[in-house]
This record gives structure tokens, sequence and C-alpha cells, in this order.
């Protein structure tokens, strides 16, 4: 019989899990009504702002559903791969973040509802919050170093166990998107603690404005990463065990998160191409360092479809598609996954066509790019986390995904991609028309342009009734998981296949990766950091809600 998940560790583990589904629930409300708002469906009483429900919306969906979920994920596989168990200081290390984290929430959460706080989840300066909101990001970021800490930790002890042996593949994957998490909060902490704190209590009279937004790009474009590589973590090692292949290559997987730790820090300017006060030569040289990032992105859909056609091949799969009707397409557990995989699609050529100068300029401020992100991260990677979540509660609390919960799971991605389908694809096409992000609902004075956007907003409207349906399935499903027959569910860590290359110890390296990643980042951000110092763009707050 196989070792059950350790009880302390499975505790640790479902409370970030659980705790990223409530903010998934309420996040998902304020993003329905957002919808309908827009759309004209329906008007909010006074006393409820629709830049509220949008900025509760983004914070948490983007920032907290999602760094709860990576932070419990990543902590169950370093805990199966890394001897089994949590060493006690990592687990009191993952409890005080996860305390930490969850003080901030509620305070910001709280601030937002009572209007303090509508300055959207960038919080752009010179817009205004309440200082509350800065302490209690500052709060949020901290406890997630914590728990970054203790991932550190207990892959120090393991290495330090192991010497000369490769450290197992999830347990590295989760290392680097720590360390890709860790480097680039660095950017928001000092933005927040530095700028804005001070600021919003009125102990300084300006800020800069050109500076504030700098920092918070470069931590928001490795964001994005943030939340795709725990997905890659899933397709990369879950996947193969789950339809019963192997790991395509080791080291090609390896190889591939150190380029993203590489490449997806120093690249925010790409952000802010329509900014004033930043040199175009150091734009250029940062949107040449994203597209280098579409290389470990490519690396990773090679090494997938690689995987799915050598596993079909085995099953005697014939011709050149043959292999892709031997996936196993009744299983949530890969379906939810596959289709985030096949959603990312377009949603990398939505941020090649982001990450362009010329064309960046024609959608930047549009709903396009709401659109995007809508792929990105509320598609690709929400439905991945789905699909892990469908093995992931039963294995730790000791229970099975029954056949019921299985169906059910897949009529809810159904359901998701129908929702996402109607309001990314609205979106999308509407913000080709101009329409702009950020705006409650307007007709512009009955512009004829904008009445010709409207059957848009309200086919966004209707898309995100269909999501929030989807988000009701999932609840129910998380509810049953939890209450679901007891029995053995697998945690599915893949093995590499036989005849792959031997994965190079360079790889662990720490040092080297990292300093190269610093190397990278003082090139991008030194010179232009200083420029924004001494032609200074400074502003008082303004509350514009």
């Amino acid at each position: 019989m196989k070792q059950p998940f350790d009880r302390s560790d499975g505790k640790l583990v479902l409370a970030h899990i659980l705790f990223a589904f409530v903010a998934l629930m309420l996040g998902g409300v304020a993003g329905m009504l957002q919808g309908t708002v827009r759309s004209g469906m329906i008007t909010l009483p006074a006393n409820i702002g629709y830049y509220e429900l949008l900025t509760a919306h983004g914070v948490l969906m983007a920032l907290i559903f999602t760094t709860y979920f990576i932070i419990g994920f990543l902590y169950s596989g370093v805990s199966h791969t890394l001897g089994g168990k949590l060493l006690p200081s990592v687990r009191k290390l993952g409890w005080i973040g996860y305390a930490t984290m969850s003080l901030g929430t509620v305070i910001g959460v709280i601030v937002i509802l009572l209007g303090k706080a509508s300055v959207l989840y960038t919080f752009y300066a010179p817009m205004k919050a309440s200082p509350w909101f800065y302490i209690a990001l500052a709060l949020v970021v901290v406890g997630s170093w914590l728990s970054g800490f203790g991932i550190f930790r207990q892959y120090m002890s393991w290495r330090k166990m192991h010497k000369g042996k490769v450290s197992p593949l999830f347990a590295y994957m989760s290392v680097v998107t720590m360390l890709l998490w860790q480097i680039a909060t660095i950017g928001v902490a000092v933005e927040v603690v530095v700028q804005l704190i001070p600021w919003s209590f009125g102990w300084v009279d300006t800020v800069n404005v050109v500076l504030s937004r700098t920092l918070f790009w470069y931590f928001g474009h490795p964001l994005v990463y943030f939340w795709l590589l725990p997905a890659y973590i899933c397709w990369y090692v879950i996947i193969p065990k789950i339809i019963g292949g192997k790991i395509f290559s080791d080291s090609l997987a390896r190889m591939s998160f150190i380029l993203f730790l590489l490449f997806s820090i120093p690249v925010g300017f790409h952000h802010q191409l329509m900014e004033p006060g930043i040199s175009g030569f150091w734009k250029y040289t940062q949107v040449v360092l994203t597209f280098m990032v579409i290389i470990p992105s490519l690396m990773t859909a090679f090494s997938l479809f690689a995987t799915f056609e050598l596993y079909g091949r085995s099953r005697g799969a014939k011709g050149l598609f043959g292999w892709f009707r031997m996936l196993p397409w009744k299983d949530v557990r890969f379906f939810a996954p596959f289709m985030g995989m096949l959603v990312f699609i377009p949603a990398g050529a939505g941020g090649i066509i982001n990450a362009s100068n010329q064309m960046n300029a024609v959608v930047h401020n549009t709903l396009w790019v709401t659109g995007h992100f809508h792929l990105t991260v509320a598609t690709s990677v929400a439905l991945t986390f789905f699909g892990i979540t469908y093995w992931l509660i039963p294995h730790i609390t000791g229970r099975v995904l029954t056949a019921r919960m299985n169906r059910l799971g897949i009529a809810q991605t159904i359901c998701w991609c129908i929702g996402m389908f109607f309001m990314s694809g609205s979106m999308h096409t509407v913000g080709l028309l101009g329409d702009p992000r950020r705006t409650a609902y307007t007709t512009y004075d009955d512009h004829p342009d904008a009445i010709m956007w409207m059957p848009y907003h309200v086919a966004m409207a209707v898309g995100g009734m269909i999501l929030f349906i989807g988000l009701l399935i999932l609840a129910y499903i998380v509810y049953n998981l939890m209450r679901g027959p007891k029995g053995e569910t697998e945690y599915p860590i893949g093995e590499t296949a036989e005849g792959a290359e031997e994965t190079p110890r360079y790889l662990e390296r720490w040092g080297l990766w990292v300093g190269i990643a610093v190397v990278l980042i003082l090139f991008a951000y030194t010179l232009p950091v200083i420029d924004m110092f001494q032609t200074t763009v400074t502003s008082p707050g303004y509350v514009t809600w």
C-alpha cells in the first residue's frame, strides 16, 4: 500500500487550496457583476462602485487565487518528492506565510469594499488608495516570501542528504518558480513600501509616477510566468503519468525553466511602450528580451506533444495524428489541463502582438489586452489548476475521484471554455474596433462607434454568466471531493523516458543562473532607473472614483 500524504502537510496544503477557491468565488461574483454593468444590463446600487468591483475582481483572481493555489500545489509536490514529509521548520514557515498573506488579504478586501482603494489591481500612481491597501499588499508579498523560503529550505536539506544526485524534477521546477517570484516581487515591494505607503499617509507630497509604474511592471510581467510555471509543472511532470506515458526529456524541461528565470524578469518595459519618459533604446532592448521567452515556450510545446505522440505510438497509433485518438479524453485530470494547453496557443500569439511596438500601439489601451490575459491566466492557468484539484484534494484527504465527479468536471471544463469563447472572443474583437478597457458603462453621448460596441459588451456579459455557472459547478465538485468515498488516489509524478539524455549537473548550479539573471536585470534597468530620478515626473495623489 502506498504511503498516504502526511496529515500535517495536508492541512497546510488544503488551507492554501481552499482559501484560493474562496477568493476565486468572490472574484467571480465581482467579475460577473462587472460584466453585466458594462453591458448596460444592470445598474449597481449607489453605494457600490463599478471600479470597486473591477479592483476586487483583479486582486482576488489574479493575485490572491493564483498565489495561494500555487504555494499550496508546490508545497504538496515538494513534500511528496523531497522525503515524503516537510521539515518541521519548513511547515512552520508555511503556516506563518499563510497567516501573513491571509491577514493582508482580509485587510485589502475590506479596504476595497469600503471604497477606499478602487485603483484596479495595477494600482497605478497617481491614483491614490488608502494606505491600508498598500500595507495589505506588502503583507501578502512578505507572507509569500516566507513560504518560498520554506521551499528553499526543504530543497537544500534534500540536496545535503543526497549529494551527487539530481534533484526530483518537480522540486527543481518549484525552486525555479519561487526564485522567479522572490526576485520579481522585490520591485513591487520597493514601490509599495518606499513610495506608495509614505505618499498615501501624506508623509511626502508627491510620487515619481514613471518610477512607480516601472517598479510595478518589473514585477507585473514575471507575475504572468509565476502563474504559468506551476501549470507547466503539471504539463511536464503530472500529465505524462496521468496518460500512462513518460516525460520526453528531463534536461529539456529543466533548461526551459532556467530560460524562463533568465528572460521573464527584465522585460517590463514592453508593458510601457506607450509610456513617456523611457528611452526608445531601452524599450527596444526589453522587447528583444521578451521575444527570448518564446524559446522556452516553444520548447515546452515540443516536449509535450512529443510525450503525447510517443505514448500514442506505444499504444499502436498509426498515421500522422493517430496518437491523438489514444489520449484519455474522458479523464478530467487530463482533459482540463489539455484544454488549457490548446488555449495557450492563441494566448501566446496575442502576447507576441502585445510585445510588438507598432501593433501594441493599436491595441494597448483596448479590451484586446483584457481578452488576452483572460486567455492566459483565466483559461490556460485556471483550467490547469482545476485539473490539478481533481486529483490533489482526493490524494491529500485519502479519497477518490468518483466517475460522477469526473463527468461533472468534464462538463465544467466545457462550460468554462464556452464562456471564455464568448467573453474573451468579444473582448479581442471589440478591442480591435477601439473599445477602451478599464471603463464603466457609457455610450459616449451615443457616439456611433460606442453604439456599435454594445452587442459585444452583451456577449461579454453572457460569457461572464456562463463562466459563473462554471464556478458554481466547480464549487460543488470541490465540496464533493472533500466528502468523496475513501480510498487511494495517486500523486501522479511522471518518469523520464528511456533513452533520454542524462541531465547535466550544471543545471543545478544555482549561483550561476541567479547571477546571470541579476546581470540581465541590472543591464535592463540600471540606466533607465537612474534617468527616471534625473528627469523626475512627480504628482500629488488623486481619488478618481
